[in-house]
């Protein structure tokens, strides 16, 4: 018996038209695309056709898109590349709660190196607290790093509302952490400096990302050498991943109102399946995307639970898959300010994947468990 998946913000399952668009280019166009000859030449066009689909798909130009080998490689190139180009001008930077460890990660290693960081509160709903947010910035503030959405909560974060504040702060870049939103809720770029995701959140290939970069931003390079397609990250360019990568988000961007629409539905028969718990209570707000349902259960710690399910035949999350284990979530912390319930807190995450009797024989486990516990 297949377990009942319900991790899909840590990956989702490839889908088989992006796995025949990456095996039929890496069969036909394996040459190098930096090469010349007409090999080469050919491979480069194909990376080229899918920078073009990818910037049409985003509302962004080709020259403003960086591959990378995933999301986290994306955060660390925004976030070390701005801090060190712009050290001269400030060693300040302020950031969330709520950020995923490539981000939040990326800080650590900067504050050890001398940068100052301040860590906006959250709101009861999730959100950055504007108000706060207003008042840390400085003028020698060179960074602001968000998600749109974040992993843990699915909260969804007020971009053009913070992108507004940082206007007044000329010397201040807002890099927007998209992983969690590209393919689950429209994005506009247009309000960040540097923004990053990664096609395995929605039906594309591990080992591949994006970094938009706007233009006028010049981040320090993490990896040296040859230009490749672009001075910001140097190495042979993947095209079969290139390919693949601009495939997954057409089908995520062609196919999305009958995903959501079917993620949302499946969100809220389990919303009102906890509300008839008294020991269950919901840590995402209303308003998060349907993707992600952030739970606790009273007397029963995360880990513990998700040992359970997990035993059970059922996949699900404590906290983000690459955070530090046995430790209390910081997003659910960061709203309830309740220790117990942020180490009793687990994720579920739907896909349109989804199906119905998956949530009810789910819930129907849960019950269990509850029962036993």
């Amino acid at each position: 018996m297949h377990p009942i998946y319900l991790d899909y913000a840590a990956d989702t399952p490839p889908d088989e038209r992006v796995l025949s668009v990456y095996l039929e280019t890496a069969r036909s166009h394996f040459a190098n695309p930096n090469s010349v000859h007409q090999s080469g030449l050919a491979a480069k066009a194909i990376i080229n056709q899918s920078l073009a689909q990818i910037a049409d798909l985003l509302h962004i130009g080709t020259d403003e898109i960086i591959l990378t080998s995933g999301a986290s490689e994306a955060n660390n190139l925004a976030v070390k590349g701005i801090a060190f180009a712009n050290r001269r001008r400030g060693k300040h930077i302020i950031s969330t709660f709520l950020e995923h460890s490539s981000v939040s990660g990326a800080l650590t290693f900067l504050q050890e190196q001398g940068w100052e960081i301040d860590l906006v509160s959250i709101m009861p709903d999730g959100t950055a607290d504007l108000g706060h947010l207003r008042s840390l910035l400085r003028q020698d503030t060179v960074l602001c790093a968000v998600c749109a959405v974040d992993s843990e909560l699915g909260t969804v974060q007020p971009v053009r509302e913070i992108a507004e504040i940082l206007q007044d702060f000329p010397n201040c870049r807002l890099h927007l952490d998209a992983t969690q939103a590209v393919g689950k809720i429209p994005v506009d770029l247009s309000y960040a400096d540097t923004a990053s995701f990664a096609p395995h959140k929605f039906y594309g290939l591990k080992g591949s990302g994006v970094l938009y970069k706007k233009k006028g931003i010049v981040p320090e390079p993490l990896i040296h050498g040859g230009a490749s397609t672009t001075i910001y990250r140097s190495g042979t360019p993947d095209t079969p991943a290139a390919a693949a990568l601009s495939a997954a988000l057409q089908y995520a961007f062609s196919e999305f109102d009958a995903r959501l629409q079917t993620v949302r539905a499946l969100n809220q028969k389990l919303r009102a399946y906890c509300a008839q718990h008294e020991c269950i209570r919901i840590n995402s707000p209303e308003n998060a995307v349907p993707h992600i349902l952030n739970l606790s259960v009273s007397g029963i710690k995360g880990e513990e639970m998700r040992r359970q399910l997990d035993e059970k035949g059922v996949c699900v999350s404590v906290k983000s898959a690459c955070s530090v284990p046995n430790t209390p979530s910081r997003a659910v912390m960061a709203i309830s300010h309740d220790r117990k319930n942020a180490l009793s807190s687990w994720r579920i995450s739907l896909s349109h994947l989804t199906a119905l009797h998956e949530i009810e024989q789910f819930t129907g486990i849960l019950e269990q468990i509850i029962s036993e516990g």
